[in-house]
């Protein structure tokens, strides 16, 4: 919240009060290091995407949005569930007897891969260069509306 300083003679008129420097009860990083103050922000997104609380989504919730689109790049999934992770990450899946590679956590890709290993969505491969990774999937069950 903004501290008010009033003008000397003055009921009536405010002012922002500057702060020059953070009060002492805030942490501050180095800039030119870059190193942050918080412990639990120094593993960066990686550390964001393995925390439940932060970008977490469960096999229930992964399944629903599938199967309520007609296809899904991998992209939006880290969008749509705030999954962190660097976005040179990627996962190996083992479907049907083959190594794929999933470009999410190791987490939310064996989410993905247990859907593709049930039957409940089938997969996009990467077609330029030609290779084992997935870049979207879409629902081969869909919801059934009534």
């Amino acid at each position: 919240m903004t501290d008010l300083v009033r003008a000397p003679g003055s009921a009536t008129s405010a002012q922002p009060a500057m702060h020059p420097e953070p009060p002492a009860s805030v942490e501050t990083g180095s800039l030119e290091t870059g190193s942050p103050a918080d412990p639990a922000i120094s593993n960066g997104l990686a550390d964001y995407a393995s925390r439940p609380e932060n970008g977490a989504c469960t096999q229930a919730q992964l399944r629903r949005f599938v199967k309520s689109r007609p296809y899904v790049p991998l992209h939006e999934l880290r969008r749509r569930f705030g999954i962190g992770g660097s976005e040179d990450e990627v996962s190996p899946v083992a479907v049907d007897g083959r190594t794929l590679f999933v470009g999410l956590p190791d987490r939310e890709a064996g989410m993905v891969g247990e859907l593709i290993r049930a039957g409940d969505a089938g997969y996009e491969l990467l077609l330029d260069p030609d290779g084992p990774m997935i870049v979207g999937i879409w629902p081969t069950r869909p919801v059934q509306r009534s």
